[in-house]
């Protein structure tokens, strides 16, 4: 039986969100586990995080430090969104028009000032795709997580993943919360919850089975 630690990421508050998909869908996932993986033993840790430029990456880190997982995931909201979103890239920027929970709006500032300008992903996003066709989930790929604190937070995880010998970690950016049978925007929870069973699920393989690549680059 192979072993394996996965921590899940979310927040703890949106204003006007009264479901907020990424505080609910990591707990829930803890509890239910992730079915699908013949011969591997999962454990699930999961941490809500503040929106906050300064205090989300140490949380997490925290989080990391403690179960020392081969797999992070971390995922946001993205309000607008139809489907999910498979974050490819995080960008050296902090670049924001309204405030965090500690009144912070930075314009224009660099994450690590000496850090490189972007970092890709280390999921393998095409292959999670699969995955959502094949439960028809709708997703597409997103260039970025745009300026805010969500990309803050995934730089900062694929900077610390960057030196790490083998350990996978991304984002994924869910959409809100919606149960109408044909919603123009949103997914029911239940389906946002199987969307990041497949990134599991999926991650895992491939960190068992990766490509000739190192890294599965969408």
């Amino acid at each position: 039986m192979q072993q394996f630690s996965v921590v899940i990421s979310g927040f703890d508050h949106y204003d006007g969100i009264e479901v907020n998909p990424s505080y609910e869908v990591p707990k829930l996932l803890a509890q239910r586990g992730v079915g699908g993986l013949d011969g591997v033993e999962l454990t699930i840790s999961t941490v809500s995080l503040p929106v906050s430029f300064s205090k989300a990456w140490p949380l997490l880190n925290q989080t990391i430090e403690t179960a020392k997982p081969d797999i992070v995931i971390a995922t946001g909201l993205k309000r607008a969104a139809r489907g999910i979103l498979l974050e490819r890239c995080a960008t050296n920027i902090m670049d924001s028009s309204k405030p965090d929970i500690d009144n912070t709006t930075p314009r224009l500032a660099p994450i690590d000032p000496n850090g490189p300008a972007a970092y890709w992903t280390r999921l393998p996003l095409r292959a999670i795709l699969g995955d959502f066709t094949h439960d028809s989930i709708p997703a597409t790929l997103s260039s970025d997580a745009g300026t805010f604190v969500c990309n803050s937070l995934f730089y900062n995880l694929l900077n610390w993943a960057s030196s790490q010998e083998k350990v996978l970690a991304g984002f994924v950016s869910l959409p809100m919360v919606n149960e109408d049978p044909h919603p123009q925007r949103g997914l029911p929870l239940e389906q946002l919850v199987q969307a990041c069973a497949d990134v599991v699920r999926k991650s895992v393989e491939y960190y068992m089975r990766p490509s000739s690549e190192g890294i599965l680059i969408a």
